[in-house]
């Protein structure tokens, strides 16, 4: 099974094709804004980070705003610095310039301000887009797709109908060669020693129960037993009785392929199949996490609706709630309730995401995109200093 998309220098294909412009500090977000607004195919990635931050913390959002400009949606990429924060401008651009895409930046301090730097700015990002309208689409394997599997604003519906869906859409992808990821580490939590069975060898197999093992850990060094604070509030009224519970009909997602590895936030699969990424599960800090990771399209189950979207991949909603789908048709993109109602089987409707995913993956936009949903957070793990 083929698709349209954009072939970039290292080998990676895009099925969008952005300019992205990344602020390196909350201080500059304005300014990317500001630049963006005025170009077209431009979406800036704001942040709160940036500045104040150390060790693993600062390290994770510089390699985060580095893997988000070398995600293959993107074509080229314009830094935004104030040009005293914490995060180097100079490195994001020399290290998503290793991807072979055209990478330029503009430091705030050093125009003179924020008009003189958005002026700037949109000088640069224009003569950028008008290459990268020239870029023509090229026939691809589905195999170059990578799948970003995300589910939120549960409830009874998610766990029986959606996300077994969604893993059947997902075996479908990894069978033609093509990469998932499974992400919300603590979503895992009293399912974890079943996802380990999946592991394709003991040592990853260990990981996915030292990451439930660690997130549990880091909510008790806060006082708070995170078996206590889940499911939420907005689950329990959905139907869904226990964390584990919960946890059971995430899984679901993943399908039934084998497990390669385990990835931190924003890792880069090293090779082809099902990946798990430790992430929040918070859903658009997660999303970001596989973005930065190289997901090109995102699948998102909900049951009690949510309208959320990304800035640089299309994110396909998925319900088998009938009543959301009716209250929310704006928002979402597959109706399956039909297997709750048994008009469907969980095969067919798995079928009708495969589908998806591939018109997709050749241009039709997704309704959070057609509305302008471009939700964006980066997970942080430190405190500001």
């Amino acid at each position: 099974m083929k698709f349209y998309g954009y072939p970039r220098q290292n080998g990676k294909v895009g099925i969008r094709n952005y300019l992205a412009i990344i602020p390196t500090s909350v201080c500059a977000t304005t300014v990317a804004f500001n630049i963006a607004s005025q170009v077209p195919q431009a979406v800036a990635l704001p942040n709160q980070h940036g500045c104040c931050q150390l060790g693993a913390d600062l390290e994770q959002t510089v390699n985060t705003l580095i893997g988000l400009g070398k995600n293959p949606n993107v074509g080229a990429v314009l830094v935004v610095g104030l040009g005293c924060e914490g995060v180097s401008a100079t490195q994001v651009v020399e290290e998503i310039a290793t991807s072979g895409k055209s990478t330029e930046s503009i430091i705030i301090q050093e125009c003179g301000g924020t008009l003189q730097a958005s002026a700037r700015g949109i000088q640069i990002a224009s003569k950028m887009a008008r290459e990268l309208s020239l870029l023509p689409k090229r026939e691809f394997p589905v195999s170059n797709l990578c799948l970003a599997l995300e589910c939120g604003g549960s409830d009874f519906t998610s766990g029986l109908a959606s996300n077994p869906a969604v893993g059947v859409a997902s075996d479908l992808l990894l069978e033609a060669g093509g990469t998932s990821i499974l992400s919300e580490t603590t979503e895992f939590i009293g399912a974890e020693h079943i996802l380990a069975k999946r592991g394709k060898s003991p040592a990853i197999s260990q990981k996915i129960i030292n990451i439930v093992r660690t997130c549990e850990e880091r909510a008790k060094q806060m006082h708070v037993d995170i078996r206590g604070s889940q499911p939420t509030p907005g689950n329990i009224e959905g139907g869904i009785s226990s964390i584990e519970e919960k946890s059971l009909g995430c899984i679901y997602k993943a399908g039934n392929s084998p497990i390669e590895g385990v990835l931190q936030y924003g890792e880069i699969p090293p090779g082809k199949g099902l990946y798990i990424m430790d992430t929040p599960g918070q859903d658009i800090e997660s999303i970001t996490g596989m973005l930065a990771g190289g997901a090109t399209i995102v699948v998102f189950t909900t049951g009690r609706g949510t309208p959320t979207g990304s800035p640089i991949a299309p994110v396909i909603k998925v319900t088998a709630n009938r009543e959301t789908y009716i209250k929310m048709a704006d928002n979402i993109d597959i109706d399956a309730s039909g297997i709750i109602s048994g008009e469907k089987t969980i095969e067919q409707v798995g079928k009708e995401i495969f589908a998806e995913i591939i018109e997709v993956a050749n241009g039709k936009l997704t309704k959070a995109e057609s509305l302008g949903h471009k939700e964006f957070g980066i997970y942080r793990i430190g405190f500001t200093f």
